[in-house]
């Protein structure tokens, strides 16, 4: 009977001889689908490592290639371990202790679909994962905006101090200065108010006012020279501290650094997105808790199939030939032929060989003469 090439490969994954389930027809179903599932759980395995790798790599000039490289090393790792966890499991024992025997490696299974399931998730949620991330770095540069401004000004205290006084001054003198002009405007056009005489011309009253007009007017292009001084130089001390340079990100910044966030930041971008309270972030996190657990049952589904199913002609063939390697290697007694063909057989020689018998012959032959 021929068998096909991916049907012997899948019975390879399956972590049972080739040679002991081709004798059985019955066993050749039953190991197709438990190495089926060791290769896919693998692939998935490596799929989901490369994707994870090429965030870390993210903007490097091999990031695929690195990311190839090692999603095919954790994909090989992770076959190599789900075949060894299976072909561990030995159906001749009693049923409670396959369950013992299986136990750790069950919990092992778990802490392997979790790894390889969280980089396929980031990719399934990748939509979602970019709005928290934008979400998150605007407000990261809102906080970052305020420090460095309330970092400014308790510095340079003293100075914005001295800015606002002489603004304060400043706005006062200037609506006192604009009155004294409307008032000199009346007096000189002879409009009586309780502040003017009455008499037009340019009289007593008139060069009065104007004095004190002059002399407010003088302390109030002093004020702004003197915040047009101040002014400039706390300009050149933004600049020089960056404060000019603080501003809102736009939405193509916040858009190609959400696209370029790494591995860990899109990990607490997930991790917020499952754990928020509103409708749609629930939503999420219940999608995101039965991709993990369909990927904790297919992980396990081979060790599961492997303890629920009954034990087959190969479990007992693979029994019975260990049985006859343990009793073979473990033969102590002085005269026992598997310690006799261990210890005197020439490399090449069939088991039982001349030597061996030659060698009983003798000891036989010893005995009878004494």
């Amino acid at each position: 009977m021929t068998f096909s090439i991916l049907q012997r490969f899948f019975w390879i994954c399956s972590g049972t001889p080739v040679s002991v389930i081709e004798k059985y027809s019955t066993e050749h179903s039953k190991y197709l689908g438990i190495g089926a599932t060791i290769f896919f759980t693998a692939l998935f395995a490596g799929l989901s490592g490369g994707y994870a790798l090429y965030f870390v790599f993210s903007g490097s000039t091999f990031a695929g290639l690195w990311a190839f490289i090692f999603g095919m090393i954790w994909g090989v790792a992770i076959f190599n371990l789900d075949r060894y966890i299976v072909s561990s499991i030995k159906k001749s024992s009693k049923v409670m202790k396959q369950v013992v025997q299986a136990s750790p490696r069950l919990i092992f299974a778990v802490l392997i679909a979790v790894v390889i399931v969280r980089p396929l998730e980031l990719k399934i949620f990748d939509k979602e994962i970019r709005e928290q991330l934008r979400n998150r770095y605007l407000s990261e540069q809102q906080h970052r905006i305020v420090k460095v401004q309330h970092s400014f000004k308790e510095k340079y205290a003293q100075e914005l101090g001295q800015i606002t006084a002489y603004q304060r001054e400043y706005d006062t003198l200037s609506s006192e200065v604009n009155r004294l002009r409307e008032e000199l405007k009346a007096e000189v056009f002879g409009a009586r108010t309780s502040t003017t005489s009455g008499k037009e011309g340019y009289g007593t009253y008139a060069k009065n006012k104007e004095l004190v007009l002059s002399a407010k007017q003088t302390r109030l292009d002093f004020l702004a020279g003197q915040l047009a001084g101040q002014q400039e130089y706390m300009n050149r001390q933004k600049s020089a501290e960056g404060i000019n340079n603080q501003m809102m990100l736009t939405d193509q910044a916040l858009n190609e650094k959400a696209s370029n966030a790494g591995f860990a930041d899109r990990n607490w971008a997930l991790g917020e997105l499952t754990h928020a309270a509103n409708d749609v972030s629930r939503s999420s996190a219940d999608a995101v808790y039965f991709i993990t657990l369909l990927f904790i049952v297919f992980e396990c589904a081979p060790i599961i199939v492997k303890l629920l199913s009954d034990i087959g002609p190969s479990d007992v063939d693979i029994r019975e030939t260990e049985s006859r390697i343990f009793s073979f290697l473990t033969g102590t007694s002085f005269l026992s032929r598997s310690r006799l063909v261990r210890e005197y057989r020439r490399p090449g020689l069939k088991i039982g060989g001349k030597r061996s018998r030659k060698y009983l012959v003798n000891r036989r032959g010893c005995g009878r003469k004494s």
